[in-house]
């Protein structure tokens, strides 16, 4: 299957808006179209977020990486918070989630980010795979938490 990874911009906000949504109902969130596609619209227009998407030759979004730059003090510089990876599951095992997940370190290279940090859920077994596979390492030093406002 023939893709390729860009950088959305805003004529992908509705695409992405979608896609988007999906992937919150994967976490079991009720769907809500327009607040996913104003959330991503937000994001882009504010400049708050880096999106890349892979499209195919019909320009249709088949997946999407969102990533968030911020500083790690233990880092001693700036580092990405890769917070949303979501391939439409028609569109899985092409290889997609492994490109996007290239062209974000690529992208943190870049800017000169000393890592990428994500989170997956616990049962998430496909996306932790697929972390572990390209050389990411499960941290089992420090717990997460959380505090709802």
């Amino acid at each position: 299957m023939e893709f390729e990874i860009i950088k959305a911009n805003v004529n992908h906000i509705k695409q992405v808006g979608e896609l988007f949504d999906l992937y919150r109902q994967f976490y079991k969130y009720v769907s809500n179209i327009n607040e996913s596609t104003d959330y991503i619209s937000e994001r882009m227009k504010n400049n708050e977020s880096i999106i890349f998407i892979a499209t195919n030759k019909q320009k249709e979004v088949m997946g999407f990486v969102q990533l968030y730059e911020t500083f790690g003090s233990l880092h001693l510089g700036k580092i990405i918070i890769l917070y949303d990876l979501f391939v439409k599951k028609e569109f899985r095992k092409y290889g997609i989630g492994i490109k996007l997940m290239k062209k974000s370190e690529e992208y943190a290279k870049s800017i000169g980010a000393k890592g990428i940090e994500l989170s997956t859920a616990k049962d998430n077994l496909t996306a932790q795979s697929l972390y572990e596979k390209i050389g990411y390492i499960r941290d089992n030093e420090f717990y997460s938490y959380s505090f709802e406002l």
